[in-house]
């Protein structure tokens, strides 16, 4: 079996949720970070930041993310085109 085409949009979708998911889950981390962090230094813009990170982070790896899958997607099919696509063995 082989994947001779992937089409790019719904690549990119899944591709950017995915993306936005991770950008989530390290935005936690860094709010936690920024948390304990600015807590102990007595810094009062530690929650503002953790705060931002949960909610930036995820936008950002969100739209990275499909961008570039829409790219790559697209040169995909270009070059499976000449040499043949992805070859899946399945049993």
């Amino acid at each position: 079996m082989f994947i001779k085409r992937i089409e790019p949009v719904q690549c990119a979708k899944m591709a950017g949720t995915l993306y936005a998911l991770l950008g989530f889950i390290i935005g936690i981390i860094f709010s936690l970070f920024a948390l304990t962090g600015g807590a102990a230094a007595g810094l009062p813009f530690g929650a503002a930041f953790g705060i931002g990170a949960v909610i930036l982070l995820p936008l950002l790896y969100g739209c990275i993310g499909f961008i570039m899958s829409l790219i790559m997607a697209a040169f995909y099919n270009l070059v499976a085109g000449w040499i043949g696509g992805l070859e899946i063995q399945v049993e």
